[in-house]
């Protein structure tokens, strides 16, 4: 082959592919690599057993590599993980206890057995869900025989005909925890302590109306359950909302720490204040602000900012136009004359 050839060396991207490997995966993509649904896994980041981290681009949190091989290398993998995260009902829990239903029951609304997460059925019953291995420890404890396999105590069956029922709020308490785990900034920790308050309980705690907006854009939602503003989701929001006046006090009190550190960490943003006329005057002469054309021009832009008077001026009313002084007398005498004249050229 005549004449010279001009061939390109491809070299390897090493430092691409380093990136590629540095990248955490998303939460659908770790599910798969640890071998695990995607509730189990959703309940597994709840309860701290997978770390997560925030998405630089802004799109949820994120799942290191290196803690997916920190997960993998555990021993008994995946089957301890999925053990760690099995959640049961009522009755695969008074099963897994060797109670009845009824019993179980009655433990859980007494707050001795909490709920790690709660879905509605078809009917829009709340069923609520616990962790296998917590029932577990709680049925071999030395403490719980009595409660098992005896008749509950007086005092413990009186607060069970008032009604008492610490499922919800047992719930709230863990799910808070959850939150403020995850949270990693002072304003991201009072949006997850205002989640558990409705916005009345906001708003008289956080009375700055710039700070309370700023505050929503860090309140996390409370688990999805139906589409929005339907019954199901009303009752969602009611289970994520104190209801206790005991708790509402607490949470109150804890919103109101929370909001302090977080407007020392950073103040809510807030809008530029308008400039004035008044102020232009005073802090400036006309040299710093352009050429008399140019103030001219941004005069007629905004003339609202740019004027000076001292106070607000009056429209000024229209002058009525003088009266003249009888001007019809000409006019008709004009008129007059030249109706004659056409009369008398008629008549000649």
């Amino acid at each position: 082959m005549s004449g010279d050839t001009i061939t390109h060396v491809i070299t390897p991207t090493v430092e691409t592919a380093d990136a590629k490997r540095r990248t955490p995966f998303s939460q659908s993509r770790a599910a798969r690599e640890l071998g695990l649904k995607r509730s189990e896994f959703e309940l597994a980041v709840h309860l701290g057993h997978i770390r997560t981290l925030p998405d630089e681009g802004g799109g949820g949190r994120r799942v290191d590599r290196a803690e997916i091989e920190r997960l993998r290398a555990q021993e008994g993998f995946p089957e301890a993980l999925r053990r760690r995260v099995e959640a049961v009902g009522t009755r695969d829990g008074a099963a897994l206890m060797e109670v009845t239903a009824a019993r179980f029951t009655r433990l859980a609304r007494l707050g001795l057995l909490t709920p790690v997460k709660f879905y509605l059925n078809r009917y829009r019953a709340v069923v609520w869900l616990y962790l296998a291995d917590e029932l577990l420890e709680f049925a071999t404890g030395p403490q719980s025989a009595a409660l098992l396999n005896r008749p509950l105590p007086e005092v413990l069956r009186s607060q069970l005909d008032t009604g008492l029922d610490l499922r919800a709020r047992n719930w709230r308490g863990r799910h808070l925890g959850f939150l403020l785990r995850q949270a990693g900034d002072p304003w991201e920790r009072a949006g997850a302590v205002a989640s558990m308050l409705d916005q009345v309980q906001v708003s008289e705690i956080v009375r700055d109306p710039y700070e309370r907006a700023y505050l929503n854009r860090f309140r996390p939602q409370p688990p999805a359950h139906g589409t929005p503003d339907s019954p199901a989701a009303h009752l969602t929001e009611r289970i994520a909302t104190a209801q206790d006046p005991d708790e509402i006090e607490w949470l109150r009190a804890d919103l109101a720490r929370a909001v302090q550190e977080a407007r020392t960490h950073r103040p809510a943003p807030r809008p530029a204040p308008r400039r004035t006329g008044r102020h232009s005057a005073q802090h400036g002469s006309p040299a710093e602000h352009g050429s008399p054309a140019e103030h001219r021009c941004s005069e007629h832009r905004h003339p609202a900012h740019h004027r000076h008077p001292l106070a607000p001026e009056r429209p000024e009313r229209p002058r009525q136009p003088e009266r003249p002084q009888r001007p019809e007398p000409v006019k008709r005498c004009e008129r007059s004359r030249r109706l004659l004249g056409r009369f008398f050229r008629r008549d000649t």
